[in-house]
């Protein structure tokens, strides 16, 4: 059960708030339409309800609010846009995506793809899907975690009649089977036709909550339509017969060539035609949509007020309380609701009405408890102020449940990382073969295909390239984050971003000084395809740049949101950071260090008896170096600003 009580927006200026007090109930076993004409604030309400906006109200799912689940994808699944994704992902791989981030298991891609109809399509790419496509898409991810509730904006908006009607079967079977299903619309007759209960907003606020049934028998009535290029006289004919006959018939004028005839028939309008010799393109019953103003009469706007003060009263009760007095509390708003909204006694009842006003509670009704009654007494002014719903805080980003999975599949999802890789190994191999016909570099700069006067070899190029396409990708393409427009900053997803690079980065780099190799020796023989002495300190170098510059990559553009920065950042090691790093160590100073590497290696041989030395011995020549040291330091500049952005975020 979803339990919506005192939506309320921010108010934008001088503009009164897009949502102003909005209080209904969406039952489990049934499919309810929010109903309201394009700027009524259905997606405003939506949002609202699912924390994703600030404002003030509650929203109740099975007696909790959404901040309140361990894992609110499991209760709620939503579809408030079309699904955000690279356009090069499949639809497999976006599914197996969300199946990581939701933590549910891969078998799950096909049960929903199965249910949604989109076996023979799961290979197909999100850029090339229809609208029909699309929405298919997201109502799988939104089923994705089995949910209790969906909740989805418009699902049937721009399908054709099939697919709409294909869509609605879902929603009732979900609901079938005991789930709540709550959408958007603004088609009056959809709604008719489609729910079995019709909440109507207009201007922002709740005008109208409805049985279908009575709905459509307020708001809809059925009319004739009718297209002539003589309408203008078949219309006066058919109101002058009408009047004569003594019958209530009203004739609308459409646009162009169109008459709505409400009150008639189609045998009575053809046969009115004939008799006159006026030619009839189209004759047809529909049903007619009388407005968005004459929907509720008296008694039932004032019972849904009562519903709603009701349910303020006990959520700003309860609102203090903590998740077990919350739950437990639940039973009570339900039935209180329950009793209140199903009451057939009209206004003039006055013992109904009476209880209702003064909040009074009969011995079937439990009210609020002796706590939340002593607490709103204390409170100072309880009695001369209202009682203001609760603010609506936007939660965080929900972070995937299973990171190293996801990362693996965002990664291996898309061809970009494979034609960088293809990229890199071929300039490299291309570029080393030209610098060994130049001749003039050694042997270590040859096999990594690094010029002088180039600031990155092609391969750390490359890596830095991936590393900052493993943040840059996400925020162009929010597959975690669709609602909210970032990525979190957690440190479980950020681990698993920096394995992945590291395992990618270390591939690259091994690949390319083997590629270099085998050119090397098919164009000009074993002269130039030998290695070199020192491979071991070499090789931990090259692993080093490669591997630094990717973790560069990935923090700049976690940091930055922008894959332009992250690359911009693996950049300005050589060319700023460099620079800085070789004028402090060779600039004037009163003391130096001399004899360091021999009082370290003193060191090192004192702590390390069986030989470990050697290589800690060679992880300290690499850090010594310019570009060693200007790498570390960049990464542990961009490691404090990422952790600090974490902070922060969790703070607000």
């Amino acid at each position: 059960m979803i339990q919506a009580i005192g939506l309320t927006s921010t108010p934008r200026k001088e503009l009164p708030p897009a949502v102003d007090d909005v209080s209904f109930e969406a039952h489990p076993g049934r499919v309810t339409a929010l109903l309201g004409a394009p700027g009524a604030g259905k997606t405003t309400t939506l949002r609202l309800m699912l924390e994703l906006q600030r404002g003030r109200g509650i929203t109740y799912f099975r007696g909790r609010p959404l901040h309140r689940i361990a894992h609110p994808s499991r209760e709620a699944g939503v579809l408030l846009s079309e699904v955000p994704g690279h356009p090069a992902r499949t639809i497999r791989g976006q599914l197996g995506m969300v199946c990581a981030a939701v933590g549910v298991p891969i078998r799950r891609v096909d049960e929903v793809i199965e249910v949604v109809g989109l076996v023979s399509l799961c290979d197909e790419r999100l850029g090339t899907l229809s609208r029909g496509m699309d929405r298919r898409l997201g109502l799988a991810c939104a089923l994705l975690s089995d949910p209790h509730a969906l909740v989805l904006d418009d699902p049937a908006g721009g399908l054709s009649v099939a697919e709409g009607r294909w869509l609605h079967e879902i929603l009732r079977a979900h609901a079938a089977h005991g789930g709540t299903v709550l959408f958007s619309t603004d088609d009056p007759k959809e709604a008719a036709r489609t729910a079995d209960r019709v909440i109507t907003l207009e201007g922002g606020r709740l005008v109208a909550d409805q049985e279908a049934a009575d709905f459509a028998r307020t708001r809809l009535r059925p009319r004739v339509a009718v297209r002539s290029p003589h309408a203008a006289r078949l219309g006066a004919l058919l109101a002058k017969e009408a009047r004569a006959a003594q019958r209530s018939v009203e004739v609308v004028r459409e646009d162009g060539n169109r008459l709505s005839v409400y009150g008639s028939t189609c045998a009575d309008i053809g046969e009115t035609a004939f008799r006159h010799g006026i030619l009839v393109h189209q004759l047809a019953d529909e049903t007619g949509d009388m407005g968005p103003r004459a929907t509720l009469p008296a008694e039932g706007l004032a019972s849904a007020t009562v519903v709603a003060s009701a349910l303020l009263t006990s959520a700003s009760a309860t609102s203090t309380l903590t998740d077990d007095a919350l739950t437990d509390d639940a039973p009570t708003q339900d039935a209180l609701t329950d009793d209140a909204s199903t009451q057939d006694a009209p206004a003039t009842d006055e013992p109904a009405t009476a209880v209702a006003a003064t909040g009074a509670h009969t011995p079937d009704e439990p009210g609020p408890t002796a706590e939340s009654r002593t607490r709103a007494a204390a409170s100072p002014g309880a009695r001369d102020l209202p009682q203001l719903p609760p603010p609506i805080a936007v939660r965080q980003a929900p972070s995937p449940l299973r990171p190293l999975r996801y990362e693996l599949r965002r990664a291996t999802g898309v061809g970009t990382g494979y034609l960088t890789s293809i990229t890199v190994l071929v300039s490299s191999a291309l570029l080393s073969v030209l610098l060994a016909r130049i001749g003039h570099t050694p042997q270590p700069r040859l096999l990594a295909a690094w010029p002088r006067d180039c600031p990155l070899p092609p391969a750390a190029l490359g890596a830095g390239l991936l590393g900052a396409l493993a943040f840059g990708e996400e925020f162009r393409h929010p597959a975690l984050a669709a609602d909210r427009g970032t990525v979190p900053r957690r440190l479980g997803l950020l681990a698993a971003k920096l394995l992945v690079a590291s395992v990618t980065a270390l591939a690259l780099a091994v690949l390319t000084v083997g590629c270099d190799l085998e050119m090397l020796y098919l164009v000009y023989g074993r002269d130039l395809a030998g290695v070199p002495a020192d491979w071991l300190s070499l090789s931990a170098s090259w692993i080093g740049l490669t591997v630094g510059c990717a973790w560069a990559g990935v923090l700049a553009a976690g940091i930055f949101r922008s894959t332009t920065a992250g690359l911009a950042a693996v950049l300005a090691v050589p060319v700023v950071v460099v620079p800085l790093v070789q004028k402090t160590l060779t600039g004037p100073s009163v003391r130096k260090a001399a004899g360091f590497s021999e009082r370290l290696r003193e060191l090192l041989l004192m702590q390390w008896p069986f030989g470990g030395a050697r290589y800690i011995a060679a992880g300290a020549r690499l850090v010594a170096q310019p570009v060693g040291s200007a790498l570390m330091l960049s990464l542990t500049a961009l490691l404090c600003a990422y952790l600090l952005t974490t902070l922060r975020s969790r703070v607000r």
